[in-house]
C-alpha cells in the first residue's frame, strides 16, 4: 500500500523538538507595580510582564491560559543576518524556522476560538514564515498579509530596490468564528460625503447599484428598472445584474435611496448612502496601512527616545500600529499577549486601550526599557504615542515575574536531586505542572493532602518528606474511599499497591525522563554558527569547533539520506493531518 504524501515546508532539524520543563512564574513584589489611586472601575490590575526565555515561559502560561487570549501580536527577529544591540539576529534559515515553530505551537494553544494572531515580518522570511503558519494554524486559518508601509521616504544609498514596507500575518484560531472589528471613520473619510439635493437625512455618498454575479447565476436580480425623471425603461448588464431584489429596490425607491446624477437622467441608478448610518458601522479594514494612518519607523524611535533617551529600543514599532490591531482584535477588557516584547509597546498600547496584556521578554532591556515605560504608563508621565487619542490618565498595575529555575539539579555525585531554591509551595505547584494538575491548595486544615486537582475527584499532594507505612495509611484514611490521590514525595517504604485511593511517586524518578533539565535559554544564539569560507565548506569558529564538528557532520548526512536535493522541494499546499504525518 502505498503512502499518503503531502506538500510541506521542510528544513534541517525540524523533527527534532525540545522537551520543554513546564516551569511555574515566580512574583518580583520589589518589581510589581500599580497606580497610586484607583481612577475607575475599569482599571486593570492583573496584567504580567515577564523575564525569561519565552519558550519556557509560554510552556509555563500554556496549562493555565488555554483558549483564553483574545490577540497575539508578536515581532520575532526577522533573520535578517545583522546582530542588534539587543537582539541576536543573524541565525541559519533552519535554526529560526525551528524557533519560530515551536513557539508558534504553544501559542496557538492559548488563542481563544474566536482569536486572532498577527505576526510582523519583512521579506527575507515573510514567504517562508506564511508556509510554516499555515502548518501550526491551517491553510484555511490564514486571513490576510496586511502590508505596512514604515518608511515614508526612499534610501537613495539602496543598491536595488528601497524597502518601505513590512508584512503582518494574520491568522484566526478559526476564522469562522472570528471576525474583524470595524475601524472608526477618519475626518478625511467622512469629508467625501456631500448633500447636494438637501437630503433630510443629511451628506451621502453614491455607490454601485450593480453586483458581480450574471443573470443566470442570480436571474431574480435581473429585472427592469424605469427612471422616473426620463421614462427609460434599464435592464443591467447580463453578466453583472442589480445589486438587489426587486421588492428591495421598490423600497429604495420609496424612501428616495436612488440617485440619477445631476441632471436626473442617468442610464444607470447608483445607491445613496448616508453618512449617519455608517458612522455607526464603521469601516472594513484594508490590508495596506500607510505610514500616516499607522504611524511609521521614525515615528517610533521618536516615541523610545522620549521614553528612553539615553538608550532607546533601536528597532521598535509605532503605538498607532500596534493601535490598528487591537482596534480590529480586541474590545475593552480582552487579553492581549506579546512574546517577543522588545521595548514593551504593545503592552502599553494595550494598558492605554483597556485590555489585559500579558508581555514576555528575556533581554535586560525588560528592566531598561519596558519597566521603565509602563510605570510612567500607569502614573500618566507618558504623553506620546496614543495617549491623547485614548484619553488617557494613568491607573491599573502589572505584575512581574520571573521564570523559576530548573526543578532539578544535579548533586556532587551527579545525582538529579530538587533544586535548593524551590521551598515547598513552590516544589508543590510545579509537581502539579509536570503531572498535569491544576494547582490549587485547600484552605481547609483536614485538606492538607490537597494541593491541586484534576477531576472533582482526583487530587495531588506533594511533600519532601520520607512516608512511612503507617503515614500512608493515615493519609489513605484522611482521603477516603470515594477520591484518588497522587503522593509525590521524596521516597516511601510503604508496599504502593497496599492502598486502593493513592498512587504513590517519588518526585525526582517520576519525572526525570519527561524534560531537559537546566537549560534556561532557547532563544536566538548566533555566538557559536559555523561561518562559511570561499569555497562554500562551513569553516567554525576555533572557540566552537570541537562543540559543533560532530553534530554539524551528522546533520549532513542525516540530511542527504533523507531529503536527497532539498532545491527540488515543492511547498506551497495543504500540509495535510496528523494521520498523514504519523504515516510518514
Amino acid at each position: 500500500m502505498s503512502k499518503k504524501t503531502k506538500l510541506e515546508l521542510t528544513w534541517i532539524g525540524k523533527e527534532e523538538r525540545p522537551k520543554l520543563e513546564p516551569r511555574i512564574l515566580i512574583e518580583d513584589p520589589a518589581r510589581s507595580y500599580h497606580a497610586a489611586l484607583r481612577r475607575s472601575d475599569a482599571d486593570i490590575f492583573d496584567n504580567m510582564l515577564i523575564k525569561g526565555d519565552n519558550l519556557l515561559v509560554l510552556k509555563a502560561l500554556e496549562r493555565q491560559y488555554e483558549g483564553q487570549v483574545k490577540c497575539i501580536y508578536i515581532d520575532p527577529p526577522y533573520n535578517t543576518g545583522s546582530a542588534f544591540t539587543h537582539y541576536d539576529d543573524g541565525l541559519e534559515h533552519s535554526v529560526w524556522l525551528s524557533l519560530l515553530r515551536d513557539r508558534l505551537q504553544i501559542l496557538q494553544s492559548i488563542l481563544a476560538i474566536d482569536g486572532s494572531i498577527w505576526i510582523s515580518a519583512d521579506d527575507n522570511e515573510s514567504h517562508y514564515l506564511k508556509v510554516l503558519c499555515d502548518e501550526v494554524f491551517g491553510r484555511r486559518n490564514f486571513v490576510s498579509n496586511v502590508v505596512w508601509q514604515k518608511k515614508y521616504a526612499p534610501s537613495n544609498d539602496a543598491l536595488w530596490l528601497s524597502e518601505n514596507h513590512d508584512h503582518i500575518l494574520v491568522y484566526a484560531k478559526e476564522k469562522e468564528a472570528w471576525r474583524p472589528k470595524p475601524l472608526a471613520r477618519t475626518s478625511a473619510q467622512n469629508t467625501l460625503y456631500k448633500n447636494p439635493d438637501n437630503d433630510p437625512r443629511g451628506p451621502w455618498m453614491s455607490d454601485n447599484y450593480t453586483c458581480a454575479k450574471t443573470a443566470d447565476e442570480r436571474p431574480n436580480l435581473y429585472y427592469e428598472i424605469t427612471n422616473p425623471n426620463t421614462g427609460e425603461k434599464i435592464w443591467p448588464n447580463r453578466s453583472r445584474v442589480w445589486a438587489f431584489e426587486r421588492s428591495t429596490h421598490e423600497k429604495n425607491v420609496a424612501e428616495n435611496r436612488i440617485y440619477w446624477g445631476r441632471s436626473g437622467n442617468n442610464s444607470t441608478p447608483r445607491l445613496k448612502k448616508y453618512l449617519n448610518e455608517l458612522k455607526r458601522s464603521g469601516t472594513v479594514p484594508q490590508t495596506i496601512w500607510l505610514y500616516d494612518e499607522v504611524g511609521h519607523t521614525q515615528d517610533a524611535k521618536r516615541e523610545a527616545k522620549a521614553l528612553v533617551a539615553a538608550d532607546p529600543f533601536p528597532t521598535p514599532k509605532p503605538e498607532k500600529l500596534i493601535s490598528r490591531i487591537l482596534e480590529i482584535a480586541t474590545s475593552a477588557g480582552d487579553l492581549v499577549l506579546d512574546s517577543f516584547a522588545g521595548s514593551g509597546t504593545t503592552g502599553a498600547v494595550a494598558h492605554k486601550m483597556g485590555r489585559r496584556w500579558i508581555m514576555v521578554e528575556l533581554g535586560e532591556h525588560c528592566d531598561t526599557h519596558i519597566l521603565p515605560r509602563m510605570k510612567k504608563v500607569i502614573d500618566g508621565d507618558d504623553k506620546g504615542g496614543i495617549t491623547e487619542v485614548c484619553g488617557w490618565k494613568g491607573g491599573g498595575g502589572f505584575r512581574y515575574f520571573n521564570l523559576a529555575p530548573s526543578l532539578l539539579e544535579q548533586d556532587k555525585y551527579g545525582n538529579w536531586v530538587i533544586s535548593k531554591d524551590y521551598n515547598p509551595a513552590m516544589l508543590a505547584e510545579a509537581m502539579c505542572k509536570h503531572m498535569g494538575y491544576t494547582y490549587a491548595p485547600s484552605l481547609l486544615a483536614e485538606e492538607y493532602w490537597s494541593h491541586g486537582y484534576a477531576t472533582e475527584k482526583s487530587f495531588i499532594y506533594v511533600t519532601t518528606q520520607q512516608l512511612t507505612h503507617d503515614a500512608c495509611r493515615k493519609i489513605s484514611e484522611d482521603v477516603g474511599p470515594e477520591r484518588s490521590l497522587v503522593v509525590c514525595c521524596k521516597a516511601f517504604s510503604a508496599n504502593p499497591d497496599s492502598f486502593e485511593n493513592l498512587i504513590l511517586v517519588k518526585i525526582p524518578s517520576a519525572i526525570l525522563t519527561q524534560c531537559e533539565w537546566g537549560r534556561d535559554d532557547y532563544s536566538l544564539n548566533i555566538a557559536k554558527l559555523p561561518l562559511a569560507d570561499d569555497d562554500g565548506d562551513e569553516e567554525l569558529n576555533p572557540a566552537s569547533k570541537e562543540e559543533l564538528a560532530a553534530p554539524k557532520r551528522k546533520k549532513k548526512i542525516a540530511a542527504k539520506d533523507r531529503f536527497g536535493d532539498l532545491s527540488g522541494l515543492d511547498l506551497f499546499d495543504d500540509l495535510g493531518t496528523d494521520a498523514d504525518k504519523s504515516e510518514n
